[in-house]
C-alpha cells in the first residue's frame, strides 16, 4: 500500500505539472521531466481518472473506453462517480464528491450530463454547476474530417474554443412583471480577455495561422462589444497569427458554405455550443467529434457535441469513435503518447477500411461491433 501510495504521489505531481496551463504550454525540459516521470508510473502504478458516465448512452460509450484501455493494457485508473438528474443520482453530497475526486486527480472523462427543461427552484444544471466550480472556462472542439468517411465536406480541420463559464448560461433569469421573462447575458473583460488569450496561444502552440472572433457586436454592442474588444486588443499582442472578425450568423452560413476558410474560431458561450454542433455535423455528426474543457487547473475530456442520444439507449448502436477520440486526447494529456497514438489510430483505422460502421455513419454495425474491430486493430504489427 505504501507503493502504490508513493506512486499516486508521484502521478498527481506529473498531472499537476502537466496542468499548469490550461492548453499544457509547458517548456521543453519541463515536458521531458514529466515524460520520464510517467514512464516511471507506467512501470509502477496507474493514473487516477475521474470518470462521469452521464446520461442517455454516456455509460455504454463509457463501457467502450473501458474496455479499449483494458485491450490496451493502458495505465490509467478510473474512479468513477455518477452524477445525474435525470437518473435521480444528482445531489449537492454527490456534487461534492465529484468535485473532491476532481481536484485529487485534475483529469477527467465525461459523458453528457441532461439537463432537465423544466424549472425545479434552480436555475443552474449540475453540469453547469460543475463546470463553474472547476472554473473550466475553455472548451475546445477538434473538428477534423476522418479518412474514409465522405461527407459533403472532407479534408476538414478547424477548432472551435468556446468561454463557457458566463453569457447567456449565466443563469440570471427572473420574471420582473407578470408575463415579462428577463434573462441576463454577462461578459466581463477579465474573462473575455482570457478567452482570447486561451485562443491566441493555442494557435500559436499548434502551429495555426488564423484566429476568428465570433460576434453580434452589431446588434448587442455593449456586450458582444466588449468581447470583440477584448480580442482585438490581445490579437496585437501576437502579430504573426492573422486575426479577422465574423458576425455569428454569417459564420454559419460560411460554415455551411465554404468552411475551408476557418482555422480557429473563437466566440462566447451560447455561439460555441451551436457552433461546436453545426461544425460536428459537417464532418459526420456528435458521434465523431471529440471535445475538451480546461481550467488552469483541471482537464475534462467528452465528445465534441454535447448530446445524450437518449433514443440510443439501450439499443447497442451507439458510436464510440468522439468518446475513444477524447480518451486518446486524455493520454496525450498525460504523457502517455505510445498509448494515445496505438488508440486514436485503430479507430482511424477501423473508419478507412470501412468495414464497420455504426448506423449513424450509414451501416448497420453495433457498438460492440465497432469496440471489437477496435480492439483487433490495436496491435496490427504483434507489439
Amino acid at each position: 500500500m505504501a507503493a502504490l501510495s508513493g506512486v499516486r504521489l508521484l502521478t498527481r505531481a506529473v498531472v499537476a505539472a502537466r496542468n499548469s496551463a490550461a492548453w499544457r504550454g509547458l517548456s521543453v525540459s519541463a515536458t521531458a521531466n514529466a515524460a520520464s516521470q510517467a514512464q516511471d508510473v507506467r512501470v509502477e502504478g496507474a493514473f487516477p481518472v475521474t470518470m462521469l458516465p452521464g446520461d442517455g448512452v454516456g455509460p455504454e460509450l463509457m463501457h467502450a473506453v473501458k474496455e479499449v484501455f483494458k485491450a490496451a493494457s493502458v495505465p490509467v485508473e478510473f474512479q468513477e462517480h455518477h452524477l445525474s438528474e435525470v437518473q435521480n443520482m444528482a445531489s449537492e453530497e454527490k456534487l461534492e464528491q465529484v468535485l473532491n475526486s476532481m481536484k485529487e486527480n485534475k483529469v477527467a472523462i465525461i459523458g453528457k450530463i441532461h439537463t432537465p427543461m423544466e424549472y425545479k427552484g434552480e436555475l443552474a444544471s449540475y453540469d453547469m454547476r460543475l463546470r463553474r466550480k472547476l472554473d473550466l472556462f475553455a472548451n475546445v472542439v477538434h473538428v477534423k474530417s476522418l479518412p474514409g468517411y465522405m461527407t459533403r465536406h472532407n479534408n476538414l480541420d478547424l477548432v472551435i474554443i468556446r468561454e463557457q463559464t458566463e453569457g447567456e448560461y449565466s443563469s440570471l433569469e427572473h420574471e420582473s412583471a407578470r408575463g415579462v421573462i428577463e434573462c441576463l447575458k454577462i461578459v466581463t473583460r477579465t474573462k473575455s480577455q482570457r478567452i482570447a488569450k486561451f485562443a491566441f496561444d493555442y494557435a500559436t502552440k499548434k502551429g495555426r495561422s488564423k484566429v476568428t472572433a465570433v460576434h453580434k457586436a452589431n446588434i448587442m454592442k455593449l456586450g458582444d462589444g466588449l468581447f470583440l474588444q477584448c480580442c482585438e486588443e490581445v490579437a496585437e499582442l501576437y502579430p504573426k497569427i492573422k486575426f479577422e472578425t465574423m458576425i455569428i450568423d454569417n459564420c454559419c452560413m460560411q460554415l455551411v458554405q465554404n468552411p475551408y476558410q476557418f482555422d480557429v474560431l473563437v466566440m462566447p458561450n451560447l455561439y460555441g455550443n451551436i457552433i461546436d454542433n453545426l461544425a460536428a455535423g459537417l464532418v459526420g455528426g456528435a458521434g465523431v467529434v471529440p471535445g475538451e474543457s480546461y481550467s488552469a487547473e483541471y482537464a475534462v475530456f467528452e465528445t465534441g457535441a454535447r448530446h445524450p442520444f437518449a433514443q440510443a439507449v439501450g439499443r447497442n448502436i451507439a458510436n464510440p469513435t468522439a468518446m475513444l477520440l477524447s480518451a486518446s486526447n486524455m493520454l496525450r494529456h498525460l504523457n502517455l503518447e505510445y498509448h494515445s497514438s496505438m488508440i486514436a489510430d485503430a479507430v482511424k483505422k477501423v473508419i478507412k477500411v470501412g468495414k464497420v460502421r455504426t448506423r449513424d455513419m450509414g451501416g448497420y454495425s453495433t457498438t460492440t461491433d465497432f469496440i471489437k474491430s477496435v480492439i483487433g486493430h490495436l496491435h496490427p504489427h504483434g507489439v
